[in-house]
């Protein structure tokens, strides 16, 4: 491992589950990294209390005091900034990005999102692949781009779906995949065996296939 721990920033704009399983990595050394900020959209965010009770500055920025998305990303990038990341992990920050905050981040921006990429991009994907009658679901870790959802893909978990699957639960069985996956692909990064290269995901010298690694 690298000695000089990487400098790690999350959004959240919720309960932070996410969240809480990378802190706890952190803090049993399995990631090379330190949280040092955590920013959230609305003051109810869970995930700012879990930040306080970690040591770690929580910060509230309410997106309803800007005029545009332009201006609130701005803000967001002077905060940020501040903080020298390594690493942004967004860990439900249900907010667009806009080109500019991408950009700014390339290649050292990642995200969750719960399906098997590139299925069911955007909202309500549980429902989705229980509509679609799949006989599997799950999430999917990946570099952000300016594609919603459509960065290259770095590592997939797959649960099955049953007959007459609630979404309520099947949400749950993927949460509890995406507590597993996330803090695995945040170390890769933090140790260096983790890039973006020409929009493509590479690990240990090594470009992944368009669903990423895969596991469960």
């Amino acid at each position: 491992m690298s000695p000089t721990p990487k400098s790690i920033v999350v959004l959240v704009s919720g309960n932070g589950s996410n969240l809480q399983a990378i802190i706890d990595q952190v803090e049993q050394n399995k990631i090379n990294g330190r949280v040092t900020a955590v920013i959230a959209n609305k003051a109810s965010a869970y995930g700012l209390t879990r930040a306080e009770q970690a040591g770690i500055p929580g910060i509230f920025i309410d997106h309803k005091s800007f005029d545009s998305r332009d201006a609130y990303d701005t803000k967001m990038m002077e905060v940020i900034d501040q903080y020298q990341p390594d690493l942004i992990v967004l860990a439900g920050f249900m907010r667009i990005l806009t080109p500019a905050f991408v950009d700014h981040y390339q290649g050292r921006m990642l995200n969750i999102h719960p399906s098997l990429l590139p299925k069911y991009k955007g909202l309500d994907t549980h429902q989705r692949a229980i509509d679609a009658g799949d006989h599997e679901h799950g999430a999917s870790v990946h570099f952000v781009t300016p594609e919603l959802d459509g960065g290259p893909v770095v590592l997939q978990s797959k649960v099955p779906i049953f007959s007459e699957q609630d979404p309520v639960e099947l949400a749950e069985r993927v949460q509890e995949q995406e507590r597993k996956m996330y803090p695995l692909v945040v170390s890769w990064f933090c140790d260096g065996r983790l890039i973006m290269l020409e929009n493509k995901a590479i690990l240990d010298g090594e470009t992944l296939s368009e669903m990423g690694h895969a596991i469960g």
